[in-house]
């Protein structure tokens, strides 16, 4: 792998990372509050639903995800069992869309 590429996947970790963390302490906070505050999930779901701030915010983060998640996965990999080249990079890529896939439909499913 070139360096410029090795670069950039550096770059999407520690940037996905910021973004994670960020996400993390919003959404633990709305949870605390809510809990708190004593909202059923009926409650919850009544806030979330259809409101595109909250949409944003969890697609965001579900992207986060599928950005952070699999760059480490990859790292573990190659670090623990010597894989390297195109099976791990597709690797990579089919569990961020996996993650990608999956954590949408929870978005929608919270907002629809």
């Amino acid at each position: 792998m070139s360096v410029r590429a090795q670069t950039l996947i550096w770059l999407a970790q520690r940037a996905s990372a910021a973004v994670l963390a960020l996400c993390v302490m919003v959404h633990l906070a709305t949870m605390i509050y809510a809990v708190k505050s004593g909202l059923s999930a009926a409650e919850i779901l009544g806030r979330t639903r259809g409101n595109y701030a909250w949409f944003g915010f969890y697609a965001l983060f579900v992207l986060a995800v599928a950005v952070h998640a699999p760059i480490g996965l990859r790292t573990v990999i190659a670090e623990s069992f010597g894989w390297r080249g195109t099976v791990l990079d597709a690797l990579t890529v089919a569990t961020g869309i996996a993650l990608a896939l999956w954590g949408m439909r929870a978005v929608l499913g919270v907002f629809v």
